[in-house]
């Protein structure tokens, strides 16, 4: 799929154009300057072809923080691997030095790139473009990216230099989302480059460096994925600037959108109440999940420690007896490659679809080992299974009264299924109905 990569200085309005193209909300988009600092992917389709948008941070030119220096490094490997470029500049603050420094370095890149001028609302403000002539080029596009106008025309002139459109992707080809959530400063950017093997978002050793929610597709060994690095989840008492707000609700929408989470634990720190907090959102949403132990090679290397670390964390994890816990340092790479097969496996039990013979073979073993109580002296009665839908697995099992069922009793039948059926990485939904309730 053909990449179109937006370009520009900070706050002229690339991320309200990503959103605008990609028709979502992904790019978090702020009035102050250097908001995005990775690269942000997304799909996009006009005129019935498809392509990937990617949006950039700010280009800012001689001395700069960490941060724009990171940034601009993310700028320089989004223009190296797309196909065409956008040039995105402000109409309201007129031609900047920097307008001219990038379009430059744009222009020998010998790429097709086309050049917009941003924030021009309407017709009437047309005017705005003529600063913008000295960069001697040959056709401008006046867009508002908040409103729309002008936007259609330059997608138009974009898309007519793509190939002709693909089939659609198969739906069971669709990619695996995988997401990382954890505290600040745990390693969950180092930990998306060590998977992606280049430097795909920025790391610094400042908490909050990574403020959107980044996605990045990309393929191994015959799968597809996508890796969506978060935002640092701090507690709520500890979050005071807008800005942070809204990138943690950011990493929660992460959650929505995946199949699976790596939940991020600093192994020098050891769990904190917080990692629990984030656990409990990611069960909330029965999404599937793995433990990371980040940092490991930094843990005591004592096996009676290592060994007690383990049988706390998993105690503390209780509440999620199918969330592996996998040990690595993301920094050096020792054990990560341990992740993608888990995720691999994790993703695989998540997607499950059991069939009707199988499920019901293993309620009536569940029955037989241990008969369902009495109930206002009345027996319990099971009478047949059925899986409603995948991710998580969902089986609707019908008895002659769903309200009694004793939550001890449900949770003997999830543990029986587990072992069943092979499910035992995977959130997994038990829902009663009476005999004569529709299945819905």
């Amino acid at each position: 799929m053909a990449i179109i990569a937006i370009i520009g200085r900070p706050n002229v309005g690339k991320s309200t154009l990503f959103n605008r193209i990609s028709k979502s909300s992904q790019a978090l988009v702020d009035d102050l300057p250097g908001v995005t600092r990775d690269r942000n992917y997304a799909r996009a389709s006009w005129d019935e072809k498809s392509f990937t948008i990617v949006d950039t941070g700010g280009f800012v030119s001689g001395e700069a923080s960490i941060f724009d220096k990171g940034a601009r490094e993310q700028i320089f490997n989004a223009i190296e691997e797309a196909d065409i470029l956008l040039f995105v500049a402000d109409g309201r603050a007129g031609l900047q030095p920097e307008d001219s420094s990038l379009f430059d370095i744009l222009r020998r890149t010998s790429k097709p790139t086309f050049f917009s001028v941003n924030k021009i609302d309407g017709p009437e403000q047309q005017g705005r473009l003529a600063d913008f002539y000295a960069l001697g080029v040959e056709e401008m596009y006046p867009v508002s990216a908040a409103h729309g106008f002008g936007v259609g025309d330059l997608l138009s002139d974009m898309v007519a230099l793509l190939d002709e459109p693909a089939e659609p992707p198969d739906e069971e080809t669709q990619e695996t989302r995988i997401s990382i959530l954890g505290r600040p400063n745990v390693g969950k950017s180092t930990l998306v480059n060590r998977i992606l093997g280049e430097p795909r978002v920025i790391v610094t050793p400042l908490a909050g460096t990574t403020r959107d929610a980044v996605d990045t597709p990309f393929e191994r060994d015959n799968g597809k994925y996508v890796l969506i690095d978060t935002a640092g989840i701090r507690r709520k008492g500890k979050t005071r600037e807008k800005l942070e707000k809204i990138s943690i609700i950011k990493a929660l929408q992460s959650i929505d959108k995946s199949h699976v989470c790596i939940l991020l634990i600093d192994a020098v720190e050891g769990p904190a109440d917080q990692d629990l907090h984030i656990a409990g959102y990611i069960q909330d949403r029965t999404r599937a999940c793995i433990v990371g132990v980040n940092k490991w090679d930094a843990f005591d290397s004592n096996p009676k420690s290592r060994k007690d670390f383990l049988e706390d964390l998993q105690y503390r994890f209780r509440f999620m007896p199918f969330a592996p816990i996998l040990t690595f340092s993301a920094l050096t790479g020792k054990g990560t490659q341990k992740v993608l097969p888990a995720v691999r496996e994790v993703f695989a039990q998540y997607n499950s679809r059991i069939s009707t013979g199988i499920l019901n073979r293993g309620l009536r073993e569940a029955i037989g080992a241990h008969e369902p109580p009495m109930v206002r002296g009345r027996r319990l009665k099971f009478f047949y299974a059925t899986q409603a839908s995948t991710r998580p697995p969902t089986f609707v099992l019908f008895c002659n009264s769903p309200e009694s069922v004793h939550f001890s009793y449900q949770r003997f039948l999830t543990n029986k299924f587990r072992e069943s059926f092979g499910l035992d990485k995977t959130p997994l939904k038990l829902v009663f109905r009476g005999r004569n309730q529709r299945d819905s």
